[in-house]
C-alpha cells in the first residue's frame, strides 16, 4: 500500500460516500483533520457490533496483504487493529485507546502508508441514536512531520476513510460484508 494507491482510490471512495457527508476540516503544514458522517439504518448497538468486525467491511485494498479477512480487532484499551501477513508477518494498524460500547471507539496510530512517516493519528468512531437509526461520525486527526507535507494526503485520506464508512454502513444495515 502506498500514497499513490491512496490517492487513486479516493475518487472511487468519494463516490461511495455520496449518501453521507465527507469533508477535510483543516489542512496545515503539520497535519490535517477529516470528518465523515452518515446516517445508518440500524441502532447504535448494531452499528457498534458491525464496527467490531473490520474483516467484514474494511476494504482489502487498504491492507498490506490485500485481504481484509486478515484483520483482527482486540476491543479493549491497549488492544489493536492488526493484520496477519504472509510467512508469519504482522502489522499493527491502530491501537485501541477508548472503548465505550454503542457510543465511541477510538484508536491511535498512523495507518498504512503513514507508518513510515513521523506522524501520529487519532481515529474516532462516534455513534449517536437519531430517528430511524444512528448518526455515525468518523473523525481522523493526523499531525507530525511528513516528507512532502500533508496537502495532497488530506483529500486522499478523506476519500479512503469515506469509503470505509460507506462499507461499514452497508455491513451494519445488511449484514453483508466483504
Amino acid at each position: 500500500m502506498n500514497i499513490r494507491a491512496l490517492i487513486v482510490g479516493s475518487a472511487v471512495a468519494l463516490t461511495l460516500v455520496a449518501a453521507g457527508h465527507a469533508e477535510v476540516l483543516e489542512t496545515t503544514a503539520n497535519g490535517f483533520a477529516v470528518r465523515e458522517t452518515v446516517h445508518v439504518a440500524a441502532t447504535p448497538d448494531q452499528v457498534y457490533d458491525a464496527l467490531l468486525h473490520p474483516a467484514k467491511w474494511w476494504n482489502g485494498q487498504h491492507t498490506f496483504s490485500g485481504n481484509a479477512a486478515n484483520l483482527t480487532l482486540d476491543v479493549k484499551a491497549g488492544g489493536c487493529l492488526c493484520e496477519s501477513l504472509p510467512h508469519g508477518g504482522s502489522a499493527l494498524h491502530l491501537t485501541v485507546v477508548d472503548v465505550e460500547p454503542g457510543s465511541i471507539l477510538r484508536f491511535r496510530g498512523p495507518m498504512g502508508p503513514f507508518q513510515g512517516e513521523g506522524v501520529e493519528s487519532a481515529l474516532t468512531f462516534t455513534l449517536k441514536a437519531e430517528a430511524g437509526g444512528t448518526l455515525l461520525t468518523l473523525d481522523n486527526k493526523m499531525g507530525g512531520t511528513m516528507q512532502g507535507g500533508f496537502a495532497k494526503c488530506s483529500a486522499a485520506s478523506d476519500g479512503m476513510l469515506g469509503g470505509l464508512v460507506a462499507r461499514l454502513k452497508t455491513y451494519a444495515e445488511t449484514g453483508k460484508g466483504n
